[in-house]
C-alpha cells in the first residue's frame, strides 16, 4: 500500500470511529459494551482530575484530548495517539478537550498480560535478549491497521451473534499491532518470564494485595530476586515511583473511594488503609488531592462530572 494510500485510510478510520462510539454512549460517563472487555468513556464537559488505579488497558481516544499523569510525568493524547497501560499504575487523568458538540469520546480495551506472553510466543513477536526494564505506561501514534483493526471490533456491536466467535480473534490481532508498534517491547518485557519488569509486575501485585500492611522491603526484594537497591531502581524505572510511593498512592485512592462511597470519619478510614496517624494521613491527602479528606469529598459530592467518570 503506498504511502498516500495508508494515510487515506487512517484519515477514514479516524473520522469512523467517533461516529460508531456515539451510536453505544447516549450520555456521559463510562459505558460498558457486550464485547467483556471494551469500554468506551463519553464526557461533553472537560474534567478535573481523576484518580485510580489504571489496569492492564489500551486506550484510544477518537475525538477530544486528554492528559494522564504518573508520579510527576505528563503524557497528553489525541486523535492521533493511544495510550497503553501494561501493569496496575496509580494514575490521575483528565478531559483537557471537549464540548456539547464535540464531545470526548475514549475507547478503552482491557486485555490481560497472558493474552500478550500468548502472542510473543509467535515469532513475529518474539522479544529481544534485553531484559531490562521499562515503563508500564506509554504513548505512541496510531497506524492504519490498529485503527482498523479497532473499527471492526467496535463494529461487531452492531452484530452480537458474532460477538463469541470474532471478538476474541480480533482483539488477538490488537494486541499483535501493538506489539508491532513502536514501543512494544515496553509491553513484552513486563511479560517475559525472568525480565526485570516482569518481577517487577509481581512486586505490584503483592504491594496492592497488601497495601494496608507495612512495607517489608526484604521481602519484596525476595520476591523479586533482586537486592534492595537492585528492587528500587527498576520498581521505579516501570512505575515513575518508589514502592512507599506507590503503595502510598493505593492507600490515598482506596481512602478516598471509600469516603465517597460510605459515611465514614477520615481518621477511621484512614487506618483502614494502613495509616496509624491521623494527622500523617491527613497531610499526605491533602498533598495527594489539593484538600484534606473531608472538604475534598464534599466538593467532590458536588461535582457530578468526576462521580460519573
Amino acid at each position: 500500500m503506498k504511502a498516500t494510500e495508508i494515510e487515506s485510510s487512517t484519515t477514514e478510520r479516524q473520522a469512523e470511529l467517533p461516529s460508531l462510539i456515539e451510536q453505544f454512549t447516549s450520555h456521559d460517563g463510562v459505558h460498558a459494551t457486550d464485547i467483556p472487555s471494551l469500554y468506551f468513556v463519553r464526557s461533553s464537559n472537560t474534567t478535573v482530575p481523576i484518580y485510580q488505579v489504571h489496569e492492564p488497558a489500551l486506550c484510544i481516544v477518537a475525538q477530544g484530548r486528554k492528559v494522564v499523569i504518573l508520579a510527576e510525568e505528563s503524557y497528553y493524547y489525541g486523535t492521533s495517539d493511544y495510550l497503553v497501560v501494561s501493569v496496575d499504575l496509580p494514575i490521575s487523568g483528565q478531559v483537557i478537550q471537549a464540548s456539547t458538540d464535540a464531545p470526548y469520546l475514549c475507547l478503552r480495551l482491557n486485555f490481560d498480560p497472558h493474552q500478550v506472553l500468548d502472542l510473543i510466543n509467535e515469532p513475529a513477536c518474539s522479544a529481544n535478549s534485553s531484559t531490562g526494564s521499562r515503563r508500564g505506561l506509554y504513548v505512541s501514534q496510531t497506524n492504519s491497521l490498529l485503527l482498523d483493526a479497532v473499527v471492526r471490533l467496535v463494529r461487531l456491536l452492531e452484530r452480537p451473534q458474532d460477538i463469541p466467535v470474532l471478538a476474541p480473534l480480533v482483539i488477538r490481532e490488537i494486541l499483535y499491532r501493538i506489539l508491532q508498534g513502536k514501543q512494544g517491547e515496553s509491553l513484552k518485557q513486563l511479560v517475559m518470564t525472568g525480565s526485570h519488569s516482569s518481577r517487577i509486575a509481581e512486586v505490584i501485585k503483592r504491594i496492592k494485595q497488601d497495601y494496608d500492611k507495612p512495607l517489608r522491603i526484604e521481602e519484596l526484594s525476595q520476591l523479586a530476586s533482586m537486592s534492595p537497591s537492585s528492587l528500587h531502581r527498576h520498581f521505579k524505572e516501570v512505575t515513575a515511583m518508589s514502592p512507599m510511593q506507590y503503595q502510598k498512592q493505593l492507600r490515598l485512592q482506596e481512602a478516598r473511594r471509600l469516603l465517597l462511597s460510605e459515611s465514614a470519619d477520615a481518621a477511621d478510614v484512614g487506618f483502614q488503609v494502613g495509616y496509624e496517624s491521623p494527622s500523617q494521613f491527613s497531610r499526605e491527602y491533602a498533598r495527594l488531592f489539593g484538600l484534606p479528606p473531608i472538604r475534598d469529598i464534599k466538593r467532590l459530592r458536588v461535582d457530578q462530572d468526576y462521580l460519573q467518570s
